[in-house]
């Protein structure tokens, strides 16, 4: 049966729940699904019927094809809650058609047709009407190879003649039968071009010569020249370089309830990066949502399994033509396919995606790049990213022991563990590898995908637990479910000794799914190991405590063969020779035609001035403001953060590299950096690879590395190469970045390709521009070497210019150029690598030596944009005086020649001479900082641009505001826009923060305290390492080992809530968590009498806030729920990614005891933090009670409700809650992330020159201290 319950918003709109149950609920459950479903203080907006008045209403909710993620998380919080009869709860969306409104227009405005559907009644059902489809056998040997086309077409198998003609005499010349349709589908995805890379392992022949390598080994060759301290390069799932041996915690006993005890490990860095461009330009949120999913898994799935920590992305669509604002270049007379999202809505919808699946997870995203570009170049051809770019990167880290995967061997068992099988992303391999076709609209529906972090964040909990056995860790070998499905990954898995696989092990979410789609179907969130007999066990008893599913599929068979068998109907629908499908195929052969390129000299508008050229560029989102990217993203979550995009007081998004430490316990870690230079590579493609390598290098440069040699890089390619021209001019590419490696001492050790990149669009088929992007990353031996672009002594330094390209000014390929709607036919270009290999190494000896203040590159904006970013970010002024070059302003100012710009105090000029003389650099003096926010550049001593910082901060800022209304509030948006000119942050300190004791650390007897996470929590590591390094024995305590009555809390004497997104904020935030306690009797008597004793303290940071105010822990115990005070929804109606200040107001509050009168910098990172207190009279008395600990406040140190500097908007800035006797606290920012000095984004610098130690540490220790005196 179907129950439907209605939620009023507001008058005009109200969601409805849809919910499947296995039998009739008691009054009990139906109370329970009540509380769930219902707004604690708005019951009476919650009904059986719709509170909708008027008829004229639409409702829009989910495609039935597959159950939601959003289902998937409501039916489990139902289940923790005791209501095991609840199969599927869905949720739609009811609206009242505004007035004079177009019906039509705006169903089509307000939903995604890729994942929603038009409800034109209430839902009966969720039953689809869908049989299961029998696998059959294709006539090959009756039909003949017409049979094997007709299916290629039929199914959207994306076979070329090559890939037909061989499979056609595999099965007929050598395996003698006829395959079966999921054998076809198999090979079809297994063997995609996206699966296996035939173009850049193929046999190339340019302009009728055959080239003596592959694209691979071309891009290997560096590697080759000198490995250094590559450990794992094109092969695994990820590369991996030398780490350090690094002091940590780690469970006693990982996978159970534990505490957490030092251990010194040698922990080795872990890089990979891909696209998902296909998946995002069809339904980009959730096509980006499995993108950093598959991604994550490829860092999880490397060696014997790796530690995520850190996501990098990038965004490149075509034309945005966001309404009412013109950006430079832009031509609104183009059109659009419409089998894919308008490039506004897939800019907004893959960057939701990303970032919300990043969120949920638990990773950061710490760095990126943007881009948007479509133009007719000179000769008429249109380049442009209708197929777009959705770029995920990760940086992690791995066991030393765990490096090498085991060899299958026969008895092996091959097991699965993650979420069920779904008919999702079907054919996604296949359809990732062709040019987009409007006509193809039904196919590509298909592969639409559907991301679950949550899941995905419990598997990652169950790896991270093997990994932390170490010797013992059973996971032999780990591969991670993506294109292909099952059908891929268990073959790879398997291979070379071959296995046999029981398909109906593999458990499905949906009971109408055929064999072809349990096999075949791209359902995410899974990974596949090789384990022992033995351990089999052990994994399962990890698997139970984070509630992850454990299928036991077959076992390693030493065949050689993959075989598939179904108990159901006794049939094998696959069994074929792993060598003949994988390891012995043979090369492709690709033909290669040069074509000569038709490019125009750049026109500049005669009398463009400097200023209005500033103006132009700042406008386009390569140059401009990312603030609407980094604002809705985690860059704190793990606390291992120590560089991420945002730097200086105002908080900028303008930083080069970053850095992430490998442990709390230390300073080793690594930085990762970025190139790409793609409107370069479209006019020269060797110049725009070396430039890329460039821009890496000169982003890197400013965090101190082990060494230049040291660097390996991770190369991704989106290119058009099939396409007439585009593959002799990726090879020209791939030859460069391999010779320009060669030349630097560095080298590639991995990357994906991506070779379809085109759509057509009508009869046109359109190219996009041609994408190197160059990750680079390296190891770090101290984290807190590193320098940013805000200037840090305005008034006192200077600046200079280390010139890398000779002076040359070229334009093309620039901002100024796309402004000007050309791209020109000169680009920048890396002549001498020398030059710059000696530029990074004086530049890395100058922060070594702690000569350089600050330090930016010069890239996309040219000189004039690094000089005014560091101006901005240092919310300062500049008084620039340089040589003329003899090109003109425009040229010298706007070209992108690669350079390097330093600050540094006078007095360190000669140190700074000497160093750069030792590595033959020259330096060009630039000019000085100026305290007042003026920036004035001169040429040859004739003013140029005379302009104060705040209008350019304005400028700058304008784009990201203008993407701000389209995915925001636009009321907020509005109120940030007019929030940028401001004096920065005023930071007080009241009390000397200092280190515990090593004596107390290591102390046998130390008072305890259970960090609680339920599924979905993220933030438990780093508040672990805050409580043990303030002097506790920390313990690591799931909700399953509480209701198991395996652990009890009246052991410890705290109880900590972590942040995160328990049940992935599914029913509003908390809810799930609180429903799991409140209504467990067992449980809820545990806690109740937990905080009865007056022996003991609870904290709640973030969605652990959430669940304090939901339990009635904070202010006080007894208050009706529609009194109860909660944390709800952001009015911005986002997460908020902040470095934000809070005041510590006077309070009872046991763990800010003497803090009272500071105003610190802290991280906030949250949906659902808006301070919602339904009773004024409850509000009146926490003000009088002082139960307000801490306030969000204003650059003057006032409380404030004005967003952003409240990014919740809460009521007179409040952001925590105390109890009247101060042992429970909930707060919604996040000191765990804080606890030390390096993992602050900004400080003042008379507050770096003299802090050790973070203040932040002084709230954990403060709970040590009141549990000593308590006894």
């Amino acid at each position: 049966m179907v129950l439907h319950y209605y939620r009023a918003i507001s008058g005009a709109f109200e969601y409805c729940f849809y919910i499947e149950t296995a039998g009739e609920l008691n009054s009990n459950e139906t109370h329970i699904l009540k509380w769930l479903l219902a707004e604690t203080f708005e019951p009476e907006k919650f009904s059986r019927v719709s509170m909708l008045k008027d008829k004229n209403n639409i409702e829009l909710g989910p495609r039935m094809n597959f159950e939601t993620a959003y289902s998937t998380n409501a039916a489990a919080i139902c289940h923790s809650c005791g209501i095991k009869k609840v199969i599927r709860l869905e949720r739609s969306r009811r609206y009242l058609v505004p007035a004079g409104a177009d019906r039509a227009e705006f169903i089509r405005a307000s939903h995604d047709r890729m994942t929603e559907n038009l409800y034109r009644e209430p839902l009966k059902s969720f039953e689809t009407g869908t049989e299961p489809e029998k696998s059959y056998d294709i006539p090959l040997m009756e039909k003949g190879i017409n049979a094997l086309k007709e299916i290629n077409e039929s199914m959207g198998l994306g076979l070329d003649s090559w890939d037909i003609d061989f499979y056609y005499d595999l099965f007929v010349n050598r395996i003698r039968r006829d395959p079966t349709n999921v054998e076809c589908f198999q090979l079809s995805q297994a063997n995609s071009e996206h699966s296996r890379h035939w173009f850049f392992k193929g046999r190339l022949i340019l302009n009728g010569r055959e080239i003596p390598e592959t694209l691979m080994q071309l891009i290997m060759a560096p590697l080759n020249v000198d490995p250094s301290n590559s450990l794992i390069a094109f092969k695994d799932n990820s590369s991996a370089i030398r780490g350090y041996k690094v002091n940590t915690i780690i469970p006693s006993r990982p996978g159970s309830y534990s505490n957490f005890v030092p251990e010194e490990m040698t922990y080795h860095i872990i890089l990979t990066a891909e696209t998902h461009n296909f998946p995002s330009g069809i339904a980009p949120f959730p096509g980006a949502e499995t993108g950093t999913g598959g991604r994550i898994r490829d860092v999880q799935a490397t060696g014997r399994g790796g530690l995520v920590i850190a996501g990098t992305a990038g965004y490149c669509t075509g034309n945005l033509n966001i309404p009412d604002y013109e950006i430079p270049g832009e031509d609104r007379n183009f059109i659009y396919p419409t089998n894919m999202a308008a490039p506004l809505s897939i800019m907004i919808g893959e960057s939701n995606g990303a970032s919300d699946y990043g969120n949920k997870f638990g990773e950061p995203v710490i760095q990126g790049f943007t881009r948007t570009f479509g133009q007719k170049i000179a000769g008429g051809e249109r380049r442009e990213w209708i197929k777009p770019i959705m770029f995920s990167g990760g940086i992690g880290q791995m066991d030393g022991r765990h490096t090498k995967k085991y060899e299958p061997e026969k008895g092996m068992l091959i097991i699965q563990i993650g979420g069920p099988a779904y008919r999702i992303g079907m054919g996604g391999g296949s359809a990732s590898s062709l040019i987009q076709d409007e006509a193809r609209e039904e196919l590509d529906f298909n592969a639409v995908q559907r991301g679950n972090a949550q899941m995905e964040q419990k598997l990652n909990r169950v790896i991270r637990a093997c990994i932390e056995m170490g010797d013992e860790n059973p996971i032999l070998s780990i591969h991670d479910q993506g294109a292909g499905g099952p059908c891929n990954v268990l073959t790879e898995i398997v291979e070379p000794a071959g296995g046999k696989i029981e398909i109906r092990n593999i458990k499905a979410g949906d009971r109408t799914m055929s064999v072809l789609e349990i096999w075949g179907a791209e359902y995410q969130e899974r990974d596949a190991f090789l384990i022992r007999k033995e351990k089999l066990k052990l994994l399962q008893s990890i698997c139970d405590r984070e509630k992850v599913g454990l299928e036991n599929l077959g076992e390693i068979t030493g065949s050689g063969k993959i075989v598939v068998y179904d108990r159901e109907d006794g049939s094998t629908p696959v069994d074929l020779d792993l060598g003949e499908i994988l390891s012995n195929m043979p090369q492709k052969t690709f033909q290669l035609e040069s074509k000569k390129k038709d490019l125009k000299k750049l026109s500049i508008p005669k009398g463009l001035s400097v200023e209005e050229a500033v103006r132009l560029i700042f406008k386009l989102p390569s140059v401009g403001s990312k603030g609407f990217l980094v604002r809705k993203v985690d860059r704190s979550v793990t606390g291992l953060i120590a560089r991420q995009q945002c730097c200086g007081p105002l908080q900028l998004p303008v930083s080069d590299v970053s850095i992430i430490a490998q442990s709390h316990f230390g300073h080793t870690g690594a930085a990762i950096s970025i190139g790409e230079q793609p409107l370069k590579t479209m006019i020269n493609a060797a110049a725009g690879a070396r430039m890329s390598v460039a821009e890496a290098l000169t982003n890197m440069v400013w965090a101190r590395i082990s060494s230049l040699e040291d660097i390996k890089c991770s190369v991704n390619w989106m290119w058009p190469a099939k396409l007439p021209g585009e593959g002799a001019e990726l090879y020209r590419a791939a030859d460069a970045l391999s010779t320009i490696m060669k030349d630097l001492g560095i080298a590639v050790d991995g990357g994906k390709d991506s070779v379809s990149m085109a759509a057509r669009v009508g009869d046109e088929t359109v190219k996009a521009p041609n994408e190197v992007v160059v990750s680079a990353y390296a190891p770090v031996p101290d984290i807190r070497k590193a320098v940013t672009p805000d200037i840090k002594k305005p008034g006192e330094s200077r600046l200079a210019i280390i010139n890398i390209s000779g002076g040359k000014n070229r334009l093309g390929g620039s901002a100024l150029a796309q402004a000007l709607g050309q791209i020109g036919d000169s680009c920048p270009d890396i002549e001498e690598p020398g030059k710059l290999a000696r530029a990074f190494k004086a530049a890395q000896e100058l922060i070594s030596d702690n000569l350089i203040l600050s330090g930016h590159d010069i890239s996309d904006g040219g000189t004039v944009t690094a000089l005014a970013e560091m101006a901005m970010s240092g919310n300062c002024g500049m008084e620039i005086d340089l040589p003329s070059s003899g090109h003109g302003p425009l040229k010298q100012l706007f070209s992108e020649e690669a350079g390097l710009i330093i600050e540094y105090l006078s007095e360190k000029q000669e140190d700074i001479l000497s160093v750069l003389s030792g590595h033959n650099v020259a330096l060009v003096p630039a000019g000085k900082t100026l305290k007042n926010k003026k920036v004035r550049i001169s040429i040859g001593s004739r003013t140029c641009l005379d302009i104060n910082t705040d209008t350019l901060l304005c400028w700058w800022e304008e784009i990201s505001d203008k993407l701000e209304e389209n995915q925001m509030d636009p009321v907020l948006a509005a109120q940030q826009a007019g929030s940028h000119i401001r004096k920065g942050p005023d930071y007080r300190l009241t009390f000397t923060p200092e280190y515990t004791p090593e004596e107390i650390i290591k102390r046998a007897n130390k008072p305890k305290v259970a960090i609680i996470r339920e599924e979905g929590s993220n933030g438990d590591r780093e508040m672990t390492s805050a409580f043990y390094m303030a002097g506790f024995e920390v313990w690591d305590v799931a909700v399953t080992d509480l209701l198991s009555g395996k652990v009890k809390l009246d052991d410890f004497r705290g109880a900590v809530f972590v942040g995160g997104f328990s049940y992935a904020d599914v029913l509003d935030s908390a809810k799930g968590w609180a429903g799991t306690i409140k209504f467990n009797r067992r449980l809820r008597e545990m806690f109740d009498d937990f905080y009865e004793r007056t022996d003991t303290f609870s904290l709640g940071i973030c969605n652990g806030c959430q669940l304090m105010a939901l339990l009635g822990w904070v202010p006080w115990r007894g208050l009706e729920e529609k009194k109860q005070p909660r944390f709800t929804a952001n009015p911005s109606g986002r997460l908020e990614s902040r470095w934000i200040t809070v005041k510590i107001n006077k309070s009872p509050s046991i763990m800010l005891d003497g803090m009272e009168g500071s105003h610190l910098g802290v991280w906030v990172n949250h949906g659902e933090g808006f301070f919602n207190c339904p009773d004024t009279k409850v509000l009146e008395r926490i003000k009088k009670e002082g139960l307000v600990p801490m306030a969000f406040v204003d650059d003057e140190g006032n409380a404030t409700e004005r967003y952003p500097y409240n990014p919740n908007s809460s009521p007179e800035g409040i952001t925590a809650l105390c109890s009247p006797d101060g042992r429970h606290l909930g707060m919604m920012p996040h000191p765990e992330r804080a606890f030390m000095t390096w993992q602050w984004p900004w400080m003042p610098e008379e507050w770096r020159e003299k802090l050790d130690c973070s203040p932040w540490l002084k709230m954990f220790q403060n709970a040590r201290q009141w549990c000593e005196k308590k006894g």
